[in-house]
This record gives structure tokens, C-alpha cells and sequence, in this order.
């Protein structure tokens, strides 16, 4: 896909560019978001919720307050969906940087309940809503830089440069969580020391906006636009339209940000009561986010070559099965071995699903309504699995009688919804695939290079 006048080289060097744009911006997002999902583990029970003696009670506010976030998300996703689709996905991306980047330092900067009382839980909810509203804006214009960019060869390894900047922010966060508490007394660290991880967000936020604002509009949008197809209420006109693409994506989008929760969230409270331990916990997400970040490319880069159907279908399959055994050694295991477990599930499970999925839900929409509707079915998706995900396992975690059974097959559930939601979905890299060995012929999507052609949206 290059205009008259590019070469292939140019709109590779535009396209790379892009992708390591959508990486930066996106990983100082999560960094922000994910920041909060570890205090929320770790610390929020005790400064902002310690309404009851129970330390169960005191996490089901935390969790409760960490799963506002997500309920934000979805009005985040059709508010940037709307004006995404309309003057474009830049600008949009940009304001929902500057609001993650304020909501996350005042986090930092909130009095306790200790020292506001009910007020400090309600400052923390408002402030974690608005980060919501930034992330439901964030993921649909970041993707969408990278896959509308891309042509139909590379979509997926483009795209996973959105991906890979969750994994990211997920390592940024722990490490410097990780940092901090290892720099400090536990007095200290519980006292103000957890702060710091939010008051250095404005330092990140800086780098994020400087390098967003240097890149372009993807031609595919463009195109659109000029050609006056810019739909008045694309929301709507997704909802209306595309019902099957919207179902897909929120689909696929269940099991994996649920076992994502457990392994990256919920297993630090769950160690931190069952066996007393946190650090090592705090490890093992740094080690596993790390791999992630190797692994995500590659199974994109896979879903490229044989389609997004199968690394899905391998990832959905394997979190409904090994959730049962992760359990039990986390009650049971030597955890020495926990950051090999955790880099295990988000490389090979996690990173199976998520990597290829920036290109697989673009492609479930047409580009006049795409950033409506991969806001929507993706922000609705996380809702119901990863935002709720902490604060249900512990619920059940506490009418199991503190065994972790009925989250693991509450896990396997959602596994089984998203393994309909992957057989259903489009896959157009396999039907490309089908239709020319049924020619038997190479394919047309492969750019000559010594020409330039007109710029298609092959999505």
C-alpha cells in the first residue's frame, strides 16, 4: 500500500515509525493504569479502605475501586470512537494521554483515609475513572495507527507494537514498584514511598505526547475522508451495522485479560494471604511481562503467515486448561519457580491471543466505523472480564472457603465464550490463504517494487 510517488522502502520506514510511536504512547499509558492495579494489590486496602478489621474486606474495596477503571472504559471507547472516526485518530490520542497523565500523578498526590476520611476513597474512584475514560480512548487509536499503516502482510507484527507497549508499562510498573519498595523501609514505602511510582508518570507522559505529536494520520483514514465516506454518528452506524463484528471482539476479549488479572494482579493479594509473600510475586510479573514482550511480535508475526485463528484457538485453550494446575502452585509449588510459571502464561498463552489481536478485531470492521468498533467490543470485552476479575476471585475465593476452585473454573468459563468468539470472527489471512491455493497462484498483495501504486484500504 504506498501512494503514487512512495516507494516501499518510504512507506516501510513511515510504517516502523508508527509502530514504535503506538509502542511508546502505549506503554507509558499502561504504565499509568497498571501502576494502580499493583497499589491497589499492595497498599490501597490499607490507606484508602481500612473501613473493617478483615483484610478481605478492606481488598474487595480496593479491587472494587481498581475495577471502576474499567467500567469507564467503554465511555472512553464511543467517545474516542466518535471523534476518532470523524477528524481522526492523532488528536484523539494525544488528549487521552494528557488526562491519563493527570488523573495518575493526583493519584500520587491523594491524602489518605487517614487523613481525609471518606473522602480519600472518593477522590480515588473519580481519579481512577478518568483514567478509564483515557485508556477506553487509548488501545482503538493506538492499534489503529499501527494496523492502518500496515499492508495486508504485516498488519499483525505492526500491530503487536500496540500490544507489546502493554506488556511494557506492566514491566515499567513493576519494576519501578519493585524499586522503590526495595529502597525503603516497609514504614516508608507504606507511609509515602508508594507515591513515587505515580509523581514520575509526568515524566513519561512528557516523552509520550513529544512523540505522538510527531507522527501522521494513517492514509487509509485519509482516503476515507476525502472521499467524504466520514460516517456523522459512527458509533451508531457500528452498532446498526457491524453487531457481529462488535460480538466478536468483545468475545475474544474475555479470557484472556481475566487469566492476564490473576497472573498480573490477583495472584500478589492471593500470596500475600495464603503464604505471606509479595516479592517474589512482584518478580515473576517483571519476568513474565519481559518475556511477553519478546514473545507478543512473534505470534503476531505468526498470525501473518498462517492466520489469527489458530495461535488464538492455542492460547484460549490452553488458559481454560492450566488455570487449574496454577492454582495449586501457588498453594503448593516451590515459588522459586513462580517467575518461570508467570513468564509461561503471559509468553505462551497470553501473548498468543493478544498479540495477533490489534490486526484481528481491525479487521472485523470496515475503516469508516473502525475505531468506533474496536473501542466498543474491546472496552466492553475488558470490562466484563479483566476489570471485574480481581474483585470476583476474591469473592469466590471467599465462599470457596479460601480454596481457588471456583476461580479456576470461572476462568475455564470465560475460556469457552472466547473459543466461540474465535471460531466465528474473521480471519482474512486465512481466507487469502485459501483463495490462493485455490489459484495456485502467488499472491497480488505483494508489492512489485518497481512501482508505486495507488494506496488501498485493504482492510
Amino acid at each position: 500500500m504506498t501512494f503514487i510517488g512512495e516507494t516501499p522502502r518510504d512507506v516501510g520506514t513511515k510504517s516502523r515509525k508508527v509502530a514504535f510511536a503506538a509502542f511508546i504512547g502505549t506503554t507509558v499509558e499502561w504504565y499509568d493504569f497498571y501502576i494502580y492495579s499493583t497499589a491497589a494489590a499492595l497498599i490501597f486496602s490499607h490507606t484508602f479502605f481500612p473501613l473493617s478489621t478483615d483484610p478481605l474486606a478492606g481488598l474487595l474495596g480496593s479491587f472494587a475501586a481498581y475495577g471502576v477503571g474499567f467500567f469507564a472504559r467503554p465511555l472512553g471507547g464511543i467517545v474516542a470512537g466518535h471523534f476518532g472516526d470523524r477528524i481522526g485518530r492523532k488528536q484523539v490520542l494525544v488528549y487521552s494521554l494528557v488526562l491519563m497523565g493527570i488523573a495518575t500523578v493526583l493519584t500520587g498526590l491523594l491524602p489518605t483515609y487517614a487523613v481525609a476520611g471518606l473522602w480519600a476513597p472518593a477522590l480515588l474512584v473519580l481519579l481512577r475513572l478518568l483514567q478509564g475514560l483515557a485508556t477506553g480512548a487509548e488501545w482503538g487509536g493506538a492499534s489503529l495507527l499501527s494496523v492502518e499503516h500496515a499492508t495486508a502482510h504485516n498488519r499483525g507484527l505492526l500491530g503487536s507494537f500496540t500490544q507489546i507497549g502493554s506488556a511494557a508499562g506492566m514491566l515499567l510498573a513493576s519494576a519501578t514498584f519493585l524499586i522503590v519498595r526495595a529502597s525503603l523501609s516497609g514504614e516508608d514505602f507504606g507511609a509515602w514511598g508508594w507515591r513515587l511510582p505515580f509523581l514520575f508518570s509526568i515524566v513519561l507522559i512528557a516523552i509520550g505526547i513529544f512523540v505522538r505529536l510527531r507522527i501522521d494520520e494513517p492514509p487509509v483514514f485519509l482516503q476515507v475522508q476525502a472521499q467524504g465516506k466520514i460516517r456523522r454518528f459512527p458509533v451508531a452506524e457500528a452498532l446498526r451495522s457491524h453487531p457481529r463484528g462488535l460480538l466478536v471482539t468483545i468475545g475474544l476479549r474475555l479470557v484472556q485479560p481475566a487469566m492476564y488479572s490473576i497472573l498480573t494482579t490477583y495472584a500478589l493479594s492471593y500470596l500475600a494471604i495464603k503464604r505471606g509473600e509479595t516479592t517474589i510475586a512482584l518478580t515473576a510479573v517483571l519476568v513474565g511481562s519481559a518475556a511477553a514482550i519478546i514473545a507478543t511480535p512473534f505470534w503476531a508475526l505468526l498470525s501473518d503467515k498462517i492466520g489469527r485463528r489458530g495461535p488464538a484457538v492455542f492460547g484460549i485453550v490452553g488458559i481454560g486448561i492450566l488455570v487449574w494446575p496454577f492454582f495449586w502452585f501457588l498453594d503448593r509449588g516451590n515459588l522459586l519457580f513462580l517467575p518461570l510459571v508467570v513468564a509461561v502464561g503471559l509468553a505462551i498463552f497470553d501473548a498468543s491471543i493478544y498479540g495477533p489481536g490489534a490486526a484481528w478485531f481491525s479487521e472485523q470492521f470496515p475503516t469508516e466505523v473502525r475505531y468506533s468498533g474496536v473501542s466498543i467490543g474491546y472496552q466492553v470485552g475488558t470490562l466484563i472480564s479483566g476489570g471485574l476479575t480481581p474483585f470476583i476471585a476474591t469473592y469466590l475465593f471467599s465462599v470457596g472457603g479460601g480454596s481457588p476452585w471456583l476461580i479456576s473454573a470461572f476462568i475455564s468459563f470465560y475460556a469457552i465464550l472466547s473459543l466461540f468468539a474465535a471460531l466465528a470472527a474473521k480471519d482474512p489471512v486465512r481466507e487469502r490463504r485459501r483463495a490462493l491455493s485455490l489459484r495456485d497462484e502467488p499472491t497480488t498483495d505483494i508489492l512489485p517494487s518497481s512501482r508505486p501504486l495507488n494506496r488501498q484500504d485493504t482492510l
